[in-house]
């Protein structure tokens, strides 16, 4: 694909974990205009998620009568103490929310915890596995969350003095629920264009092309290149869903610090759902592995190659941080495919 040529050097981010995937392995950082950078952002939801969540969810676990339920990559980060979920036994994979409802009416005996994580992609899920529950009154089951918010994140990377972005990679999975309308505020309030894509190579080769083209014209604009899933007002019956299960709240992302408004929690009429409050969680704190440089990876502070751990330390088969944990995180990306 043949480039328009950037009038001065531009700095683009993809925020999502898919792409950042898509990217490393394919290739396309090798074939951009040289004065394009492409970073990646926190577009991983376990990679983002505290490393103190974590250790609490572990010391939840020495309960012999609790089994925890989450997707996959969860259970591989390493707590503060480099400890994972994923050895003990009672923990349960579920490839879909709805597995946690089955694992707790076949387990009458147990209580069951289900540890809802990602962004508004899997929080219509989170939802109507409450409201299944409640239909269903489970009196066994509970629910914390480390849902994100994709907006506010944007806005801090944007806010922050250090870190220059000129456009985004805007994440097609997120755009399917919050639909274009989703990330209007980039040109409203940022002067920032951004490109809805999809995540086949040719999808983020003419999202990049079309992010040069309107910072060329500085003509800032959210535009959607994915338009065969993606609509102007996403999907409303998700976000209704959304809607009846949850409200904001304030929350803690590795790397960006405590973010308003960036996080989901049960409202009042699902309360008997909170494991926060039948737990007595206490509050999170960032609590990074000594050298590890995560946290300056997912804001686009730092390349993969330019932590001291990586690909010495830290390996996918012995990984210290969740970039390298994570199937969409970037460590893991820049070393199976372009380190």
């Amino acid at each position: 694909m043949r480039f328009s040529k950037p009038k001065r050097p531009i700095t683009l981010m993809e925020i999502c974990g898919t792409h950042t995937m898509a990217i490393a392995k394919s290739g396309i950082k090798n074939v951009l205009p040289k004065e394009v950078k492409l970073i990646s952002g926190p577009g991983c939801p376990v990679c983002v998620t505290p490393s103190s969540a974590i250790d609490m969810v572990l010391e939840l676990s020495k309960d012999p009568h609790l089994l925890i339920c989450s997707y996959g990559d969860l259970f591989r980060i390493p707590g503060s103490q480099s400890e994972t979920l994923r050895a003990r036994p009672n923990v349960r994979l579920c490839l879909s929310p709805m597995d946690a409802i089955q694992i707790a009416q076949n387990n009458p005996d147990k209580i069951i915890l289900f540890i809802g994580v990602g962004f508004e992609t899997t929080a219509p899920g989170s939802a109507v596995l409450i409201q299944e529950a409640r239909r269903s009154q489970l009196k066994n089951f509970y629910f914390y969350s480390l849902l994100k918010r994709t907006q506010p994140a944007i806005c801090a990377l944007l806010e922050k003095e250090k870190t220059q972005i000129d456009g985004f990679l805007c994440p097609g999975h997120v755009a399917v629920i919050i639909g274009e309308k989703g990330f209007e505020f980039l040109p409203c309030r940022y002067h920032r264009p951004g490109v809805i894509s999809g995540f086949e190579p040719e999808d983020i080769l003419v999202s990049i092309e079309v992010l040069i083209q309107m910072i060329n014209q500085e003509d800032p604009k959210i535009l959607n290149t994915y338009d065969r899933l993606v609509q102007k007002e996403g999907n409303t019956i998700a976000q209704a869903q959304i809607e009846d299960v949850f409200e904001v709240e304030d929350s803690l992302w590795r790397g960006l610090g405590t973010l308003p408004d960036s996080g989901y929690r049960l409202k009042e009429k699902y309360q008997d759902f909170d494991a926060r409050q039948h737990f007595h969680l206490p509050g999170l704190e960032n609590k990074e592995p000594e050298n590890c440089q995560c946290a300056a990876i997912l804001c686009g502070e730092k390349a993969p190659s330019q932590c001291p751990l990586f690909q010495t330390v830290c390996t996918p088969q012995d990984p210290v941080g969740p970039c390298m944990v994570s199937s969409e995180g970037a460590c893991a990306a820049a070393y199976t495919y372009e380190e």
